[in-house]
């Protein structure tokens, strides 16, 4: 079996005040509350979501 890649991800600012798309990004992201890390499998439909929040977010 070959392992998948995976990107790690961090929230380091809250999205309260951002547009509500944003917002739904960051949740969908299974990111909760600042300084929450989420580890998921690295596929162009999870780049583009990190891509478009990216002022929020931090890979780690």
């Amino acid at each position: 079996m070959s392992e998948q890649k995976t990107v790690k991800v961090k929230l380091v600012r809250s999205p309260i005040g951002t547009r509500s798309d944003h917002r739904a990004t960051v949740r969908g992201l299974g990111l909760r509350r600042v300084n929450s890390e989420s580890v998921l499998v690295d596929t162009p439909a999870v780049r583009g979501m990190i891509n478009k929040i990216s002022y929020l977010v931090q890979v780690l």
